[in-house]
């Protein structure tokens, strides 16, 4: 298979649970990456290889990941491009309404999730430079593989291995950003990494700072700032890696990882609507976007901050299995842009209508982990798990200004036994699995007072608990060398917006004890597929269907706020992919296409009746590339067709009109190091990101994408 294009293992979907943490991935790094069959899926949690796992599976190298970051520049926008059920990026620091499969995936770094659900603020994808990730790994559906959040699938990111060799080594990146026009939409980039090893002991250590420009659309506009929610534009990233390990014996290896990524807005252009200079920006009669100007922000620009420490052990001869154990640390601090709206209000403070302020989400995980597999003793073919995770988040967000509590503190505790197996039957043409995992939650908040906006309500606490039996299963079967057909269910679970549905009680007398609107959201997954790899071909399709009974919507409200409703929600959807290689040597091409359909129950009488919006569902999608190389070159074109939609029985009627963007990327090596060229939207085509489209927001809000932009950098490796 080429490395070239998204990996796409097409397997079948089960396996929920079993084994392997950080380390784990680094466990198998002697695998031959050329065979696919061989690839072990940390994010699965097993060392069995991919191909023996019923999970629907992409794997994208370091090779296609750097080719798809030098185009885009970000891991969020790599995989919406490469995975067709995933959708369209806002192309923004929010990555609030991006869905995999018409739901919220889960981000995580070796496995430690990165998302805070307590206080969701939808920055899970911005956490890491891709510069220290070596690949990613993606499961697709409702599952609890990482525990909660995962019920559109998983997004892991692997981080880069220790050193090979005893020594020195280490790759350096140096990048500019160019569009359409220059001065302030000229970007940079510097990265580099070090790396030591000598015998048992190594060292990896590493810096990336990005400093990005403006960001212009096909027509030469200034595509307006999210100073809000916070944007990617206009903003610098310092981030810093460290990996360290040792190798306590031949069977058990010890390692240390630990990140810290920051991402500044700078603060410099602010998004003005209907002035005389500009009567017409975000006009969507005509479909004209919002812009930017010169401008000073007020209070402190939008920004994102991410620590992450593990530590993880690998035994893998421990009593004939394997023993993963994990701990982690992670924080994280999210400011978001200020203003005088109304919700910040309080004429106890400050005449209504002048009182500013900003919020930050503060979030503190304290996770542990650990599993043991092995081959059943005296039940040939038969591998169990049985495993323990532990999680402990608080979260809360302040209002900076006032240093007023919008929501208030939030421990969420969860303890989640399981046990997984995996059965391979007949010469492992038929292949049983199954598991189950029992997943305790309790929320604990103290009593707290709602913002004036909300009535100043005074709200019980409580230490609501949660407990759920999450179970999976699935068959593989394997008729014949290369086809394979897979039927598979698995169970999904995580909690809602706890602090967006708190902050907004504007009821009297509410207890968080006996508050409905908290409970967890139950998801499953149900597929059917097949997969043929055979002479020049690798295909696939799945059709999937899944359901929640108490799922979470964003609505907008009134105020042009997105609330939290729990509703109904029922997803189908289809996915093809398929590639072959020419008989032209070095050039392959490859399609993939994906079909969604989602529906929620908007009047409570346990029917669906109301189509999903951009803000909760992707839209359809087609996917052309082709790749070539030859010598020291390397070339690729990839189209992304987003196929309109009538979206007049959906909660926002506003129709899609869909839209095609073309990419593309060149790299030629030199005698020290590569230089590369990496052309996002190479026809320059005018177009709405898919979430202002079809979400309706604000005259602020309505962004254009991204016109043409080149990105040219040199990497060496040394």
């Amino acid at each position: 298979m080429s490395s070239q294009v998204l990996r796409a293992h097409r397997l079948a979907a089960v396996s929920l649970l079993a084994l392997a943490c950080a380390g784990a991935a680094h466990a198998q790094s002697g695998r031959a990456d050329t065979d696919v069959d061989q690839i072990v899926i940390t994010a699965a949690r097993t060392n069995l290889p991919a191909s023996a796992l019923p999970l629907t599976v992409d794997v994208v190298d370091n090779e296609a990941l750097s080719q798809q970051v030098a185009v885009s520049g970000s891991i969020v926008d790599a995989i919406s491009t490469l995975s067709p059920s995933f959708s369209p990026t806002r192309q923004k620091l929010s990555g609030s309404g991006e869905t995999l499969r018409g739901r919220s995936p889960l981000y995580a770094i070796n496995g430690i999730p990165q998302s805070t659900p307590i206080r969701d603020g939808s920055r899970d994808g911005y956490t890491i430079d891709p510069f220290f990730i070596d690949r990613v790994e993606l499961i697709y559906g409702s599952n609890a593989l990482q525990g909660i959040g995962a019920t559109g699938g998983v997004v892991n990111q692997v981080t880069v291995g220790p050193p090979k060799d005893d020594g020195v080594s280490g790759k350096v990146l140096v990048q500019s950003t160019l569009a359409g026009k220059l001065g302030d939409a000229v970007g940079g980039k510097v990265a580099g990494l070090v790396g030591w090893r000598e015998q048992a002991f190594d060292a990896t250590v590493g810096v990336a700072y990005d400093a990005r420009g403006a960001f212009y659309d096909a027509h030469g506009r200034r595509i307006g700032m999210d100073n809000t929610q916070g944007d990617v534009q206009d903003s610098k990233t310092l981030s810093i890696f460290g990996r360290f390990g040792w190798q306590v014996s031949p069977s058990t290896r010890l390692d240390v990882v630990a990140n810290r990524f920051e991402l500044k807005g700078d603060g410099d252009y602010v998004t003005i609507t209907g002035t005389a200079a500009a009567p017409t920006d975000g006009n969507r009669t005509t479909r004209l976007p919002s812009t930017a100007y010169r401008g000073v922000q007020p209070g402190t620009p939008a920004s994102g901050r991410v620590e992450t420490l593990s530590a993880a052990l690998v035994n893998d001869d421990l009593y004939g299995g394997v023993l993963n154990a994990q701990v982690f640390f992670n924080r994280t601090r999210d400011t978001f842009g200020g203003d005088k709206n109304a919700t910040f209000q309080d004429v106890s403070i400050a005449p209504s209508g002048t009182l500013f302020d900003q919020s930050s989400n503060r979030s503190r995980k304290l996770g542990a982990r650990a599993s043991y597999e092995r081959a059943v003793p005296g039940i040939e073919g038969l591998t169990a798990t049985a495993g323990l995770d532990a999680l402990t988040d608080t979260t809360s967000q302040v209002l900076t200004a006032t240093g007023r509590a919008w929501v208030p503190p939030t421990k969420f505790n969860s303890v989640a036994p399981f046990v997984q197996g995996n059965y391979a039957l007949f010469d492992g043409k038929l292949r049983l699995a199954g598991g189950v995992r029992f997943e305790n939650v309790e929320l604990k908040v103290n009593d707290f007072t709602t913002l004036a906006f909300y009535g100043s309500r005074k709200v019980g606490g409580g230490n609501p608990d949660f407990k759920a039996t999450l179970a999976n299963g699935g068959v593989v079967f394997e008729p014949a060398k290369g086809v394979r057909v897979y039927g598979s269910y698995a169970e999904g679970y995580t909690v809602p917006d706890v602090g967006r549905i708190l902050r907004a009680i504007n009821v009297a007398n509410v207890d968080v004890d006996t508050y409905l609107a908290v409970e967890p959201i139950v998801s499953n997954n149900r597929e059917l597929g097949a997969e043929l790899k055979r002479g020049p071909f690798d295909a696939s399709v799945a059709y999937f269907w899944s359901s929640s009974k108490l799922g979470q919507l964003l609505v907008k409200n009134a105020g042009g706020i997105f609330d939290v409703q729990r509703q109904r929600v029922a997803i189908e959807g289809l996915e093809v992919n398929v590639k072959a290689r020419t008989p032209i040597p070095g050039l392959e091409v490859s399609t993939g296409y994906a079909r969604l359909r989602g529906e929620t129950d908007t009047n409570a009488d346990g029917k669906v009746d109301t189509d999903l919006d951009g803000a909760n569902i992707s839209p359809d999608r087609l996917n052309l590339a082709a790749d070539y190389q030859t010598g020291k070159w390397a070339l690729r074109v990839q189209a992304q067709k987003y196929i309109s939609r009538n979206m007049q029985n959906a909660l926002v009627k506003d129709d899609f009109e869909g839209y095609t963007v073309v990419d593309a990327f060149v790299r030629y090596a030199l005698p020290v190091g590569a230089v590369s060229l990496g052309v996002q939207n190479l026809f320059d085509k005018q177009y709405l990101t898919y979430y202002s489209d079809t979400v309706l927001p604000t005259k602020d809000k309505i962004y254009a994408g991204r016109g043409r932009t080149a990105t040219i950098g040199w990497e060496a490796r040394f």
